[in-house]
């Protein structure tokens, strides 16, 4: 199994970690704000059809 030879620093950890973060937020971000305009009918970056139940 591959093992690190030197610890990281918490420099480098906390600027890895904040990378992530900030991903991941982005992400959200994208997700929530495609969400909002589907249901608000204002869909322009998003097809989908939809699908009539009997």
């Amino acid at each position: 199994m591959a093992v690190p030879k030197k610890r990281t620093s918490k420099a480098k950890k906390n600027a890895r970690k904040a990378t992530w973060k900030r991903k991941a937020d982005k992400a959200a971000q994208k997700a929530f704000s495609l969400a909002n305009s589907v249901l608000k009918g204002n869909k322009t970056s998003f097809i989908y059809e939809l699908t009539e139940e009997e």
